[in-house]
């Protein structure tokens, strides 16, 4: 197995609810509307993405200016590919691409705090989350 990363790949939302469908990630996410989906990579100005041959196995979609601040909205990794340093890869892909000065600021689900911990990440108790009905 060869991962190839990529920061310029042209995804569709089927490529996101695939993806999404074979992780944790996707019981959080709007996998039944593709039009919000695509609204999400069209307004995404990082995206590094991790592919096995033609297949989508993981991704890193972010927010950032680059220089202070990277929001990393999702790492999601193919439960097929867990484990085998993927996820790992994709942050340092998304650091390679931001200044050095630029933090990156993620929301955990509850079952991967362990694996942010694990990463070099630390806890902020202040963060804040205002939500929406989708």
């Amino acid at each position: 197995m060869m991962i190839i990363y990529k920061d310029d790949a042209l995804l569709r939302a089927e490529h996101l609810i695939s993806l999404y469908s074979k992780c944790s990630l996707g019981v959080r996410r709007p996998l039944e509307r593709p039009k919000m989906i695509n609204g999400m990579i069209e307004n995404s100005n990082l995206i590094v993405t991790a592919w096995d041959n033609q297949k989508l196995v993981g991704i890193s979609r972010c927010l950032t200016d680059f220089n202070y601040v990277t929001y990393l909205a999702d790492l999601a990794v193919d439960e097929d590919y867990q484990r085998k340093g993927i996820g790992k890869q994709l942050i340092r892909e998304t650091q390679m691409r931001v200044k050095d000065s630029c933090r990156i600021i993620l929301l955990a689900a509850p079952e991967a705090n362990d694996y942010y911990f694990a990463l070099g990440f630390e806890h902020n108790p202040r963060g804040w989350m205002l939500s929406v009905q989708l």
